[in-house]
């Protein structure tokens, strides 16, 4: 329904708040589908051929890298919106947007590639002719990825973070010199950047499956698997449904053309009939 709104109304094309905003609706919607098709996979079948395998986890590892970075561009947005609106126009104008949006993508993308290289240096070309069981493991076959994933992770979430944090304070001093009318602006931001940091949490979930693992070692099958997909529907979809259905409802205009493609919402007509 979001996608649907913002496709059906021009006014969010030229404001790179909603372009940021959609973005990161599509990115959850794929990133969703990939990983769910993954899981249901590996309950069901178990094996998948290589390249299959490696294109799904590409994708699937994209879209999560993207999320913490997609919030921390909006949080700039905000930034610069509250403490330059002069030059907001310019510094978040609709082609920088896209680039950034492209760049995010790129970047995501390093870790996957990686790994690709490290198995095309080490193993024989037979190998993308085999079935394996789809997950990241699968594809280590030195102890430095392990370590090289974990350090590209700390830089990500703390660059992100260092970024929601400052632009928060930034704005709450500059609320403090504002005017009446540019207080509320600024207090707006300001939950928005709060919120930022809410899905940024809820989207680290993402992050804490190997440390359950150890929880699940040694149980039965049938318990693992639906302890697995008890897990897997907490920590994956749960919080890539709320994040952005939270964002999108609270923000005026979005809630407002979201509600008129809704019937439920919309003020019931009753005619009266003269007998």
């Amino acid at each position: 329904m979001l996608i649907f709104t913002y496709f059906h109304h021009p006014i969010f094309y030229e404001n790179s708040r909603y372009v940021l905003f959609v973005h990161l609706v599509i990115n959850d919607v794929f990133e969703l589908s990939v990983s769910m098709t993954m899981h249901i996979w590996n309950v069901v079948k178990s094996f998948m051929l290589v390249p299959v395998c490696y294109a799904m986890f590409i994708l699937a590892s994209n879209t999560t890298l993207n999320t913490p970075l997609n919030l921390a561009l909006m949080s700039l947005e905000r930034y610069i919106a509250i403490c330059y609106p002069l030059r907001h126009s310019q510094i978040c104008s609709l082609q920088r947007t896209y680039i950034a949006i492209g760049l995010i993508w790129i970047v995501g993308i390093i870790p996957s590639i990686t790994d690709l290289f490290i198995v095309l240096a080490v193993e024989q070309l037979s190998f993308f002719s085999t079935s394996v069981y789809c997950i990241r493991e699968s594809f280590y076959r030195t102890s430095y990825q392990t370590k090289i994933k974990t350090a590209i992770m700390s830089v990500y979430l703390t660059v992100v973070w260092l970024v929601i944090v400052c632009t928060y304070l930034r704005i709450m001093f500059a609320a403090r010199s504002a005017s009446s009318s540019e207080k509320t602006s600024a207090k707006k931001a300001r939950n928005t950047i709060l919120l930022h940091g809410l899905q940024l949490l809820l989207a680290m979930l993402t992050y804490i499956p190997p440390f359950t693992d150890l929880f699940l070692v040694g149980i039965p099958r049938e318990m693992f698997l639906d302890l697995d997909f008890v897990r897997y529907y907490l920590v994956y979809i749960v919080p890539r449904v709320l994040s952005p259905v939270i964002y999108g409802l609270r923000e005026e205009n979005f809630r407002k053309h979201l509600k008129s493609h809704m019937p439920c919402f919309q003020k019931r007509v009753t005619t009266m009939i003269k007998l």
